[in-house]
């Protein structure tokens, strides 16, 4: 399948959207439900037909879109914690690309997880729980660890600490399909004003 700077917009936007919502957590205690769950939704989406599929709807990732615009449009307005999170994460997906066993483990415990949503919703503790172990077991041990910047109060929040976790892995999964896609960094470095314009196009469809 040949993707498009449409695609490629999304998966990126994907990135950022997670990172952000990483952030807020980290600093706040809390995130937007909906953008959370959108986020989330991403990692059991194993078949879908196009890249707007994967986020429900472009609308899914909106609040992606919105940051990637800003950052890419306006450096003044670059968050540097959000940066970090998203470099951090296409550094990770690099490392991952190249292990094989541990991306069949990490498919197989998302099934096992998926096939128990008739009990635990997907917002449910219990699925960040286990969303926030399959990220220890597979992804923290392939190093460097990110260092998520934040209040101590709700950092140590099992939680909190779980969701961002999870979000951490769906950070991943969008770094992948970015990837899949046809995104790199030289395309990030010198296809800004692409990116832009894709980013306002789908804003303004929305």
């Amino acid at each position: 399948m040949q993707h498009t700077k449409h695609d490629q917009t999304l998966s990126l936007a994907g990135i950022y959207q997670a990172a952000s919502l990483v952030k807020q957590i980290a600093n706040e205690g809390k995130a937007n439900n909906a953008q959370v769950e959108a986020s989330i939704e991403t990692l059991f989406r194993f078949d879908a037909d196009n890249v707007d599929d994967v986020y429900g709807s472009v609308a899914g990732v909106s609040h992606g879109l919105k940051l990637l615009q800003l950052h890419l449009s306006d450096k003044s307005s670059q968050d540097i914690d959000i940066t970090k999170y998203v470099i951090s994460l296409v550094m990770l997906e690099r490392k991952l690309s190249g292990k094989k066993h541990v991306l069949e483990e990490i498919s197989k415990r998302l099934n096992k997880i998926e096939s128990q949503f008739d009990f635990f919703a997907l917002n449910h503790e219990n699925t960040y729980a286990k969303l926030g172990q399959i990220y220890k077991d597979n992804i923290s041990t392939l190093g460097p660890k990110i260092i998520v910047n934040g209040e101590q109060i709700y950092l140590s929040n099992d939680n909190n600490a779980n969701k961002i976790r999870a979000l951490l892995l769906a950070g991943i999964r969008s770094a992948v399909l970015w990837k899949q896609c046809g995104g790199s960094r030289w395309q990030f470095l010198f296809g800004r004003k692409a990116y832009i314009e894709q980013c306002e196009k789908i804003l303004r469809s929305i």
